[in-house]
């Protein structure tokens, strides 16, 4: 239980990577603040698990994220926090030409400024304390892009950006910043990409999703979210204690071309 006593924060948690990245820090002992959307429903369940994976009292925090600095008061409220995961983000994909502007607001906001806030108030309190762990999930598309992703690929880069200005900032601090990037994990959101695909090209599921996969993901396997969830609890031991401001591909080989 290398994480008992210490909070962590993880936004969008209530399922895919976040919950699965949750699930770990739990384990190792973590009380849990999880953030997303929920039924309530959901939103008890997620609690009662992360409650019995840690030990500790699990809270929901009920915040929308794409507030900007009206977030700041909600997050002072919550209290020490010592391990942040910026996890939570959307997608829309079309030509650049024929964008909506509210999407790449929207995209932005999420994905990108919600993390600048987090860190921003969160990050004086860990310098007190003299230790702190800051876990970006950026993607392989904060390294590389494709095409239709135009706000999915600049939130990403700029997630990537926004870790090595942070690990900078608080080398030899104790406290350290570092971006995972995916390449393709199978969340329900990327099972219903493949679904689409399957429908639209008049082809089976399984096909669908061999042919995502091969499109990028040279090793022809999905990621986990327990993977994911493995590398956040490696990132806040102490043998990544010199550890910052790294952009790790967990991606099969997706980045290496």
């Amino acid at each position: 239980m290398a994480l008992r006593g210490k909070t962590a924060l993880v936004t969008g948690s209530t399922s895919g990577i976040g919950l699965g990245i949750a699930r770990a820090l739990a384990d190792q002992g973590a009380r849990l603040i999880f953030n997303g959307m929920a039924t309530p429903e959901q939103e008890e369940s997620v609690r009662l698990e992360l409650t019995e994976r840690s030990g500790e009292i699990s809270l929901y925090w009920n915040e929308d994220l794409t507030r900007g600095a009206q977030l700041l008061p909600a997050l002072a409220a919550l209290g020490p926090v010592d391990v942040l995961v910026n996890n939570a983000g959307i997608q829309h994909t079309a030509p650049v030409e024929e964008f909506p502007p509210e999407r790449w607001e929207s995209i932005l906001s999420l994905n990108l400024s919600a993390a600048f806030y987090t860190i921003h108030a969160l990050l004086p309190a860990m310098n007190g304390r003299g230790w702190g762990r800051i876990i970006n999930v950026a993607s392989a598309h904060g390294l590389v892009a494709s095409v239709h992703k135009a706000a999915y690929v600049a939130a990403k880069h700029g997630l990537v950006g926004l870790t090595k200005v942070v690990a900078l900032e608080q080398a030899g601090r104790g406290v350290t910043c570092n971006s995972l990037c995916p390449g393709w994990v199978l969340t329900p959101l990327v099972q219903q990409q493949i679904e689409s695909r399957a429908a639209q090209e008049d082809i089976s599921v399984e096909q669908a999703r061999h042919d995502l996969l091969l499109e990028k993901q040279p090793s022809g396997h999905f990621t986990t979210v327990e993977q994911l969830g493995q590398w956040a609890v490696f990132l806040c031991s102490p043998a990544c204690d010199n550890v910052t401001g790294t952009s790790l591909p967990v991606d099969g080989g997706w980045t290496a071309r």
